[in-house]
């Protein structure tokens, strides 16, 4: 579905992304895994349209998609939700929703927010309540209904449980398993990274802009590499990775 090779990706003059090169394939749950300043976000944003890559290509279902604004990636049906959520604070939750349907010219969009809100209670309890004064858990819940009401065949999610409480961040995965269940493939970037890595079908490890290592989910979270790194109590830095 998804096929990024060798992007090349800069800040100005600084270099973020050194060749990446990764495939997500239709129904699968992929994660990005890597310490603060790996490159993950700045993947997302190269593959979501938002950063211009100076080598390489992304391709979206055979077609190359490189460079495209992030509008007309989403009528092609890829929906970031990015890190920081994004919502529309002066708006109220049904408005949010229905902002992510903007670009639909179907008649179901008032079924589908309904649909959405059905899957999200709390959405329905709170529909009228603007954005802004939602919980931190609320409002991601609200940034991953709006962007499926976009029906993306990819969703992209940076970060999903940042800043959130333990029992919040359970419902979060869950709600990954039901997405994929329910036909949507998803890129995942997470800190949490045995969490990820048990929802996901497959993993890639970032250092400095680089991939340095991927493999089957289930295959990484026994790789003593990725234990010492990420899933063991002491685990601060990449770098016991490479060791």
């Amino acid at each position: 579905m998804l096929k990024v090779s060798g992007i090349e990706t800069y800040y100005g003059k600084i270099q973020a992304l050194k060749g990446i090169s990764l495939e997500v394939n239709e129904g699968q749950v992929v994660t990005l895994l890597g310490a603060n300043g790996a490159g993950k976000t700045t993947t997302m944003k190269t593959i979501s349209g938002l950063l211009k890559p100076k080598l390489g290509k992304v391709e979206f279902l055979g077609e190359d998609i490189t460079g495209l604004r992030p509008d007309q990636l989403l009528r092609k049906g890829i929906a970031l939700v990015p890190e920081g959520r994004a919502i529309l604070s002066s708006m109220s939750v049904y408005e949010n929703l229905e902002m992510g349907a903007y670009h639909r010219k179907d008649n179901e969009i008032k079924k589908d927010i309904e649909s959405v809100m059905a899957q999200f209670p709390i959405l329905e309890e709170r529909r009228e309540q603007l954005g802004g004064t939602l919980s931190g858990g609320q409002q991601q819940m609200l940034a991953i209904a709006r962007a499926l009401l976009s029906k993306p065949k990819l969703l992209l999610l940076d970060e999903p449980s940042m800043g959130l409480a333990p029992l919040i961040v359970a419902d979060i995965f869950k709600l990954i398993r039901e997405i994929k269940n329910n036909g949507t493939t998803v890129l995942l970037v997470e800190q949490n990274a045995k969490q990820a890595l048990k929802v996901a079908d497959y993993g890639y490890v970032m250092e400095t802009g680089k991939v340095i290592f991927n493999g089957e989910a289930k295959d990484l979270l026994e790789d003593p590499r990725i234990v010492e790194a990420y899933l063991g109590k002491r685990a601060s830095t990449v770098e016991s990775v490479r060791s």
